[in-house]
């Protein structure tokens, strides 16, 4: 498989602070803020949101950690049995401003199924939504309200984000996996030829 680097643990780490400096500006009264990663990789991009608001506002702001494999609309055609995880939301959403946090949005189902998740547990005020990866292909009407990088791709690219806190390595790489398809044998046709 042909795999190439899109962003170093640098990158990455800039990236963030940008990110952390947008959410400051979109909401002026951080006080209701609550981050809320995806497991498993929005989770960490949620706590370091979090700390860099923190060192940049002085303000610490909640962190919560969301599951939405009970939520996912593809559950009937697993073959197997997701493995929920906890969700952890530390204080009621209920009026508060919710930031979901994911690492790769790509055709936005997951996030659907994280904002029924999040409206199942209360009615928060309103939900951002931050993403490291915007790779497009988008199935449903939904858009980042901040994203790291735009990398527009195709669907036989996979896009792998690998963070120290799950995978000991900060990097976000583009890996094809077009020749790992198998080549569909060749279809003999026969025509019709009418002068015959």
């Amino acid at each position: 498989m042909a795999q190439k680097i899109l962003m170093t643990g640098e990158d990455i780490r800039r990236t963030l602070a940008r990110i952390a400096h947008e959410i400051i500006e979109q909401n002026r009264s951080a006080y209701d803020l609550i981050l809320v990663g995806m497991r498993t990789r929005g989770v960490p991009l949620a706590r370091r949101l979090a700390t860099l608001i923190e060192n940049f506002e002085g303000l610490r702001i909640p962190v919560g950690a969301l599951d939405i494999s009970l939520y996912r609309d593809d559950i009937g055609s697993l073959d197997i049995q997701p493995t929920v995880q906890r969700t952890d939301i530390p204080t009621s959403i209920d009026g508060k401003c919710i930031v979901l946090v994911d690492d790769v949005l790509y055709t936005g189902r997951s996030t659907r199924a994280a904002m029924d998740a999040l409206i199942d547990r209360g009615r928060p005020k309103s939900i951002q939504l931050v993403v490291l990866v915007d790779r497009g292909h988008r199935e449903m009407p939904i858009r980042a309200n901040y994203v790291g990088k735009s990398i527009p791709s195709s669907r036989d690219e996979e896009i792998q984000v690998q963070l120290i806190e799950t995978d000991g390595i900060d990097e976000v790489a583009i890996i094809s996996t077009a020749n790992n398809r198998p080549i569909a044998s060749k279809v003999r046709r026969s025509y019709y030829d009418p002068s015959q």
